[in-house]
């Protein structure tokens, strides 16, 4: 033993043993738990029905969300009070929210041929879906497309699976015309409950690769957790961790589904909403499931229409606006919207939620890579989340650069650095 080392008992034998019988554990922990998503997340994804999709769709909602805007919150002093926003936050998060509505309306664009669309002669659907992905694929050449788009398929359940995998052929092939998949290329399967349906859309996936001689692993998708066989199968096992491991590393985010699981679960129509408790429940389990597995998560959608006399828009806008709080708590940071007046509580619940806990994450961080004391004993876990609060409000527009680095003193590569994510 050198001078100065301390003295062991484990022979070099039994250390080695201990490496030996974790092995397998340890690959199985890099495969199955390859650390948390890296990149952007939209902050909601639009859905609009594959008939009433059109070129000018995104600037419509956009236009629409604005003149709403201006007819029951003309200034920022009436959106605070219809929200209920504090004073300091009146000016700048209403600024943002007619600057986001006027450059970027839609975040996430899901052309759909599920639910918001229904049973259409097949000429119609074919096309429909050929239509959408010339569209898609001509906003992408244009730059009109919003960061994230796509379409939402018909389920694989067995009265609807041929449908969807012959809307999902002809929309992939008629973008395959206008070259590879683009960036933020979404494809979402609804009602998925089985591991065996994933793996089915995993394999179809493959199928598209070679057809179109696209890298393995390029076409990715989502599922929607909207069955209660997905939180909890009937051999009594939770349901969403096995499908994850069926997408064989191709799965990307978890959308809860409010209406189909919540009906599911008997909840009646006047009870359906994000914040009902079997929602709760089942957005735990899907938490739980996805983390640290490169898979994002999004909330569901509200019913209830910002439409009719101020009060009413007022009063829907309230509902809308708090459900998106309690989602972004949660660690929800994207939703489902369905109707261009969502658009104005959804950026303003988001960017008020990342302008108010600017101050506190941006001191606690600074705090922690300056080796200083601010009240707050962070751990590098904390300091990965403070990262990633901070990357998020940027990437939604909620926080402008400077304010970031100013007083944290930090780069946006150095956060990506802390936040683990990988420098864009």
């Amino acid at each position: 033993m050198a001078a100065g080392e301390p003295a062991t008992s484990l022979t070099a034998a039994a250390r080695a043993a201990a490496d030996a019988s974790l092995a397998a554990v340890d690959a199985d922990l890099a495969r199955r738990y390859p650390g948390d998503p890296t990149g952007r997340q939209p902050v909601h994804t639009v859905y609009v029905p594959a008939d009433r999709f059109a070129r000018d769709t995104v600037h419509a909602w956009g236009e629409a969300a604005r003149a709403l805007l201006a007819e029951h919150a003309p200034d920022a002093p009436a959106f605070a009070a219809a929200l209920g926003l504090p004073r300091a936050l009146a000016g700048p998060v209403y600024e943002r929210v007619l600057a986001k509505l006027g450059r970027e309306p839609v975040e996430d664009l899901r052309v759909d041929f599920e639910d918001g669309y229904g049973t259409r002669p097949d000429a119609e659907e074919d096309a429909d879906a050929a239509r959408a992905a010339r569209l898609l694929a001509r906003a992408r050449a244009d730059g009109t497309a919003p960061p994230f788009a796509g379409l939402r398929v018909k389920s694989l359940e067995a009265p609807a699976r041929a449908r969807g995998i012959r809307t999902l052929d002809v929309f992939l092939t008629a973008l395959a015309d206008a070259g590879p998949p683009p960036p933020g290329l979404r494809i979402t399967l609804p009602k998925a409950g089985y591991p065996e349906q994933v793996a089915a859309m995993a394999r179809l996936c493959e199928e598209f690769e070679r057809a179109f001689a696209l890298p393995r692993g390029r076409l990715t998708f989502e599922i929607q957790i909207e069955t209660t066989q997905a939180v909890l199968g009937a051999d009594g096992r939770a349901t969403v961790a096995r499908m994850i491991d069926a997408a064989e590393g191709r799965l990307v985010a978890l959308h809860y589904g409010t209406f189909d699981y919540s009906a599911a679960c008997g909840v009646g129509a006047a009870h359906q909403s994000p914040d009902h408790p079997v929602a709760d429940h089942a957005k735990a389990v899907m938490q739980a499931a996805a983390a640290g597995r490169g898979v994002q998560l999004s909330d569901g959608s509200t019913n209830v229409l910002p439409v009719g006399s101020t009060q009413q828009v007022h009063r829907a806008w309230r509902a809308h606006h708090g459900l998106v709080r309690r989602a972004l708590a949660r660690a929800y940071y994207q939703g489902w919207d369905m109707h261009p007046g969502h658009l104005p509580t959804r950026y303003a619940a988001v960017y008020g939620h990342y302008r108010e806990g600017l101050p506190e994450a941006a001191e606690r961080l600074a705090a922690y890579t300056g080796g200083t004391a601010s009240g707050v004993l962070d751990e590098p876990a904390t300091a990965r989340a403070l990262s990633g609060f901070l990357l998020r409000g940027l990437d939604c527009g909620a926080l402008d650069t400077a304010e970031v680095t100013g007083p944290t003193g930090l780069t946006r590569t150095r956060l990506h650095a802390l936040a683990g994510r990988r420098d864009p």
